[in-house]
């Protein structure tokens, strides 16, 4: 069973950059077909996909926010990271880690990021 664990700071201050780390256990980050991605939900917001990352090491980004966001793994430790760049107050959400191969199986218990001063 593969599970997921998302790590990083809990407030990060406006114009900082945002980094986050999900541990992967029970599976491999190289395994074919599986994609490994990120999501955020904004307080009474819908759900925002951010990017993925699949066994290759390809990238797919939202293009709303291709310009701030980076997604990166270390296949070593089997975890990848999201940085999200130039934050502001309208980044706080739960961000979650997922994964799956036709949508998203499997998900992190999510981390709460708040930017604020």
């Amino acid at each position: 069973q593969v599970q997921l664990q998302e790590s990083g700071p809990g407030l990060v201050k406006p114009s900082e950059t945002l980094s986050l780390t999900c541990t992967v256990s029970g599976g491999s980050i190289t395994t074919n077909s599986v994609v490994w991605g990120w999501i955020r939900q904004p307080p009474g917001k819908e759900p925002e996909w951010m990017g993925a990352i699949d066994a290759s090491g390809t990238t797919y980004y939202n293009p709303s926010l291709k310009s701030r966001t980076s997604i990166s793994r270390d296949t070593s430790k089997n975890q990848f990271t999201l940085q999200l760049s130039s934050v502001a107050p309208r980044d706080t959400a739960v961000y979650y880690c997922a994964s799956g191969s036709q949508g998203w199986s499997h998900w992190g218990q999510g981390t709460q990021v708040t930017v604020s001063s």
